[in-house]
Order: structure tokens, then sequence, then C-alpha cells
């Protein structure tokens, strides 16, 4: 009975070998962030400002679904207040937008050490009032065993009208003093996904 089972697992072990493991990649939020530059228009003359989205959360599911919510809480906008309205403590870990796109986490698999690919990812932006895509280049680079390095293969930029069309973003940018800005906001992106 035993050699039987001991045949039978030696038997399924070069199958079990040939079989492909996909991986469930996330983002390790502690080394993932965006940074924007959002030029204010409202002024005597433009300035330019620097913002963060930092502890990125998200990840991509074995059928190669990535999600990535942004929230108030992971912005720099809240540590410039000294007296917050109750309503925006209610709202800080409320998601401003959700980015959905496809990824195959077979590509990141097939990555060696030390190896890029660069894959353009459509992303659907969804938000309360904005339902858009956006094609972005990113650029994925094997770090090590299980860590890969995500940014913009291409310089990247947001629509400032599609920022200020979410309610929660207006009314933030408002309280900053951010009457007009610039349609194009330039952002940069360092992220990394860990292997599970």
């Amino acid at each position: 009975m035993r050699r039987r089972a001991l045949k039978a697992l030696i038997a399924l072990f070069p199958l079990l070998l040939t079989v492909p493991v996909l991986a469930d990649w996330q983002l390790d939020p502690g080394e993932s962030r965006v940074e924007a530059a959002i030029t204010q228009l409202n002024g005597a003359t433009p300035q330019t400002h620097h913002h963060q989205v930092r502890d990125l959360e998200g990840d991509i599911s074995p059928d190669g679904t990535l999600r990535l919510p942004l929230k108030l809480s992971q912005t720099d906008l809240l540590s410039r207040f000294n007296d917050l309205p109750p309503w925006v403590a209610l709202l800080s870990n409320t998601p401003l937008v959700t980015l959905v796109g496809q990824m195959p986490p077979e590509r990141l698999d097939a990555l060696d050490i030390n190896e890029s690919l660069v894959e353009t990812i459509t992303f659907r932006v969804q938000n309360e009032m904005v339902s858009r895509e956006e094609s972005v280049p990113l650029r994925f680079t094997r770090e090590g065993l299980n860590q890969v390095r995500v940014t913009h293969a291409e310089p990247m930029t947001l629509d400032g009208k599609t920022l200020m069309a979410n309610t929660t973003v207006r009314t933030l940018l408002s309280m900053l003093g951010y009457q007009q800005i610039d349609d194009n906001v330039p952002i940069t992106l360092n992220a990394l996904l860990i292997n599970r």
C-alpha cells in the first residue's frame, strides 16, 4: 500500500514541475508612491506645487485584473490643514478613484532578474462622476525573485479637468487655494510589486 502511494507520488512529481505557477502580485505600500506636480493658475503668475500619493495598495489577480484604489488618506493634502471638518475624516479612507486594468501575471513571472518589459496598460478610471479609459505605458523590471519595480516608460500626465470633476478632490484643492489648475498634471510613478 505504501509502495503504491510512493509510486503515485513519484509519478506525479514530473507533472507538478511542468504545471506553470502563476504568481499573485501585490504592491508594497512602503515602496509605492506617485508624485504629482499641480500648476495653480488662479494667482498673478502660475505656480507649481508638488504633492504625493504614498502607500499605494493594489494587486494583480491570477486572472490578470489589476486594481489600484486611491484614497484621500494616502495623499499629503490632509497634513496641510490644522483643523479639518469631520466629513473629511469620514471620507479619508474612501477611495476617490479606482484604477482597473489588465496585466497578465505570467508576463511578470517570465522575467529574469534585471530584465525589463514595457507593457501598455489601459486603465479604466472609475469614480462618482467620471468613467474613462487611459492607456499608460509602464516599465516592469525584475529586481529579485519576488520583486518587480514599476515605473512609467514615458512621461505621464493626469487630466486636470478630470481631477476637478471629482467633487471631493475639487473641494480639497479649493481648500488648498487651487481654484483653477493646469489641464496637464505631470506625475512620476515608483512602485514595487511583490509576489505573495
